[in-house]
């Protein structure tokens, strides 16, 4: 719609008019006008052809509520989360709280992928981006190994543990001890790893059953790498997940979950898969 003379689209001003509903289930007209910073005359124009369409409804005493074609419409498109839109709300609390990078991660051909939230954007991604980073050398993806079958462990040494700092992780017997601790702890961590001057903690996200379908990470830079400090704080948030998770395996099939992987959906059995079984065997995807 062409701009009006005030440099606003009709769009935009229709769309402040609904967004006013968003505190509160009915309002005046002045109500409106003030929150979608409008003159009374255009929000009275405006808030009238929604009534007319059904977005809105008038009540008796003059004012305005949520119309049922909204209500019919949230309805009909309302689905179940995925395992990104859980997350969001986590990551960017998480990261406001800490203002620290924290990162949602799923082994994907045998490296990691991952949605991000960095303290300086505004919220998370909610799908899974198609750069990825080494399993080997992150804290999320020694957490995710860690609860792999052995053969997913065997085929990330045999495809090589590339070395990106003097303290990566390069051989394999390491990389062993590693994920032995971090699956009896169910904490993992990496120190200047991947990166100089950055430590990072990763702790599983589990769904129903028990079965490891993600791993939240968090990373700090600077002097002393004080993961002691910021551990609970990623434990407690992927507890938080783990919850949401196992409650919307509940309201949805007790047999399986959904993990959205790109633009794939992924079925998990509940008690007997973990990520790395639906995610790709083909060794050879560079982790740089």
């Amino acid at each position: 719609m062409s701009n009006s003379a005030d440099g606003r689209s009709v769009t935009s001003k229709l769309a402040a008019i609904l967004q006013t509903f968003s505190t509160g289930n009915v309002h005046s007209l002045s109500d409106i006008a003030r929150s979608a910073n409008l003159p009374v005359s255009t929000a009275h124009r405006l808030t009238a052809e929604l009534a007319e369409w059904g977005f809105l409804e008038r009540t008796d005493d003059k004012r305005y509520r949520v119309g049922m074609l909204v209500t019919h419409l949230g309805t009909r498109v309302w689905h179940e989360p995925n395992l990104q839109e859980h997350a969001r709300r986590i990551l960017d609390d998480l990261s406001s709280a800490t203002h620290a990078t924290v990162r949602l991660g799923v082994l994907e051909d045998l490296a990691v992928s991952y949605v991000e939230k960095r303290p300086d954007t505004h919220t998370a991604s909610t799908t899974f981006e198609t750069r990825v980073l080494p399993a080997h050398a992150t804290a999320m993806g020694k957490a995710l190994l860690a609860f792999a079958p052995q053969e997913t462990v065997d085929a990330v040494i045999d495809n090589g543990l590339d070395q990106y700092t003097p303290f990566t992780i390069v051989a394999a017997p390491a990389l062993r001890r590693a994920l032995a601790i971090a699956r009896m702890t169910r904490v993992a961590t990496t120190r200047q790893e991947l990166r100089l001057n950055t430590a990072a903690v990763a702790v599983p996200v589990v769904a129903g059953g028990g079965a490891v379908v993600a791993a939240l990470e968090l990373t700090t830079s600077g002097a002393g790498y004080q993961l002691h400090v910021i551990q609970s704080a990623v434990v407690v948030a992927a507890r938080a997940l783990s919850r949401e998770l196992t409650a919307s395996q509940r309201r949805t099939r007790p047999d399986r979950f959904a993990v959205l992987q790109g633009s794939s959906v992924v079925p998990l059995r509940a008690a007997a898969v973990t990520v790395p079984e639906v995610a790709g065997r083909t060794a050879g995807r560079s982790a740089g």
